[in-house]
């Protein structure tokens, strides 16, 4: 069965997360990505344990299915020359260096759109490429910090939390993704490709919309609320008897419903609580009355009174207990595939469903240039040409 990209080819030139995760999003959907790496080292997280095999780091198993890798020393004339014919053929290339190195490099948007005006050319840095700290670098957790996001993550008068997922590096990845598709669908209404840029400081922007709204309301540096939210209540972890569940009454119906469940009817209708914005008002004592009450029943308890009449809750599970839940079972994302390196291994799939299509993991991730003289020759180059490159440490 064809994909929706089959036919497009991507030269993915970045590193680390955002955009080799943008690449790899590309590669599921039957893109042909060609990962342009430097000789030696590659891509950092190479070397970011732990380590199934040496130069598979797990962050790079995460976002590097799907492609293949060529290992090119890009700050010599012939390397810049072999990336340029590369390009030729390309309708994506992807790259996220500092601010200027790729105008050195001469992977910049000018230089590659010149070679092929059909070319959709996605930039990715910390900060931007104008402004007063376009040259600053940036990773996920500097832009939690500088975003203001880590202000208000964990507990109040608690220490400063980062979340250990990097959405930012991620949702820029996400933004690049959707930028890169948007732009292919223009190509076939102009019939020219284009340049975008994302950054990691537009992201952590964008994902601060309600809580900027917010701000701008009330003036005032929202409090940490830990699991909570500062706009309903009760919405949060709580205690049962045996561990932890999260219970999100989100509405004033799920109000009833829950007060009914948790027997509370003496309260549900007290102008202190028959109301969300009255019982955001009345936080704490609002907690009080649930809680006491949570704490008499086991978790498996409540997540079956509670899901049974509709009102969202969850145990809070470990990573173990996540995947040996039937759910995810059920749902085919978690796959499986064969390394020649590292042997069988797991992986998260592309989390858009196409209907009547079965997942396929593809590719696994490739080792530092392990497809070198295959994308050579398929640019035409004689095997004499080939050791002659790597003679002179062009390629690896």
């Amino acid at each position: 069965m064809s994909r929706p990209l089959d036919g497009i080819k991507v030269l993915d030139l970045s590193k680390v997360l955002a955009g080799p995760l943008c690449a790899q999003y590309l590669g599921d959907l039957g893109a042909e990505v060609i990962k342009v790496e430097a000789v030696g080292q590659g891509d950092e997280t190479r070397g970011w344990p732990p380590f199934p095999a040496p130069g598979l780091g797990t962050v790079f198993l995460s976002a590097n299915r799907n492609k293949r890798s060529i290992a090119i020393n890009m700050k010599s004339e012939k390397g810049r020359k072999l990336v340029h014919e590369l390009a030729k053929s390309a309708d994506v290339a992807i790259e996220s260096f500092g601010t200027g190195v790729a105008e050195r490099l001469g992977i910049d948007a000018a230089t590659l759109c010149a070679l092929n005006n059909r070319l959709v050319h996605c930039s990715i840095s910390g900060f931007g490429r104008t402004g007063p700290l376009k040259n600053s670098p940036g990773y996920d957790v500097i832009l939690q910090a500088f975003g203001g996001i880590m202000s208000m993550t964990g507990d109040d008068g608690g220490g400063y939390i980062r979340s250990p997922i990097s959405p930012i590096d991620q949702m820029t990845g996400v933004h690049a993704f959707s930028g890169i598709l948007a732009s292919l669908l223009a190509r076939e209404k102009s019939g020219r490709g284009g340049a975008i840029q994302v950054s990691l400081f537009d992201t952590a922007l964008g994902l601060l919309g309600y809580n900027l709204q917010t701000y701008w309301q009330r003036g005032t540096q929202p409090a940490k609320c830990g699991s909570s939210h500062e706009s309903l209540c009760p919405y949060q972890a709580f205690e049962a008897a045996d561990g932890p569940i999260m219970i999100g009454v989100a509405n004033d119906n799920l109000w009833r419903k829950f007060c009914a469940i948790a027997e509370l009817n003496a309260i549900v209708d007290d102008p202190k609580f028959r109301t969300n914005a009255e019982r955001v008002r009345h936080r704490a004592e609002t907690l009080q009355h649930v809680q006491g009450i949570i704490g008499t029943r086991t978790v498996a308890d409540w997540n079956e009174a509670l899901n049974a009449v509709g009102i969202p809750c969850s145990p809070i599970n470990t990573l173990a207990q996540l995947l040996d839940h039937p759910h995810t079972k059920a749902d085919k994302l978690i796959m499986q595939y064969d390394h020649p390196a590292a042997g069988s291994l797991n992986c998260v799939g592309h989390p858009v469903t196409f209907v009547g299509a079965e997942r396929d993991p593809g590719l696994p991730p490739p080792m530092l240039g392990q497809h070198t003289d295959d994308v050579l020759r398929e640019m035409g180059l004689s095997s004499e040409s080939i050791a002659e490159l790597r003679r002179d440490e062009v390629i690896s």
